[in-house]
Formats: C-alpha cells, structure tokens, sequence
C-alpha cells in the first residue's frame, strides 16, 4: 500500500456512505492520532485499539445525529506524489473555520487550530468537515 492515510479516510468515507455504524482498519501511530483528533474533534462517537497480531486494528464508532453522519466530507490534501507544506502563517481554514485541517508537524499530529496557537507548519495530511 503506497498511502496508508488515503486508505484510512477511504475506507471510512465508504462506511459513511454504506450507513455503517462501526469501520476496522488497520492500526498504525498515524492512524491513532488522525482518530483521536476527530474523536475530540465530535466527528466521531467513540474508537478503540485492538492489539491483535503485530499491527492491531481501530475500531471507530460513526456519529449520526438523526440519521445523517456528522462526517461531511473527508478529503486528502498531501499525497506521497505530491507533498503540501504550510507555515504556521499560511495555514488553510476549512468552510471559514468550520471544519478541519489536520496537520503533522514537529510537535505531532493537530488540527490547523492548534498549530496556529503554538505557531508550527508542517504537512497538511486532510481536511474533514
């Protein structure tokens, strides 16, 4: 698999649209962080680490609020053929601060938010609103 994280939001923007109330995919510290992000974030309802064999799995639990996800739309931005960096000055809004960027930097793995306060760039990995 050449992009994990692509994988990642594929495989729950598949489940999002198929009306799925759990998706599993592989784990991996990347992948851990990006789910903790849009658990504080309230995209989604709950998650948990399975350590099962090597690499483990995530278990994420989709947020409907009456039957619509709370997950507009997931969108990868940086790709392994295409790298987009942002300085803590240029970094992007998503819907004029309504959704999110989330970005790995120095310091980990936050939304476009954060960064700002703590005044760090890095590689915009998605955007999720």
């Amino acid at each position: 698999m050449t992009d994990p994280i692509a994988d990642y939001l594929t495989r729950l923007r598949n489940a999002i649209s198929a009306g799925h109330r759990v998706v599993e995919v592989p784990a991996s510290n990347l992948k851990k962080e990006l789910t903790r992000i849009l658990f504080e974030q309230g995209f989604i309802l709950n998650y948990k680490f399975e350590q099962d064999g090597p690499q483990g799995t995530i278990k994420i639990a989709l947020k409907y609020v009456n039957k619509v996800n709370a997950i507009k739309a997931l969108g990868r931005i940086s790709t392994p053929g295409l790298r987009k960096y942002s300085s803590h000055k240029d970094l992007p809004r998503v819907l004029n601060g309504l959704g999110i960027a989330i970005i790995s930097t120095s310091k980990g793995v936050m939304t476009d938010k954060e960064a700002r306060e703590q005044n760090v760039g890095g590689e915009v990995l998605c955007y999720v609103y």
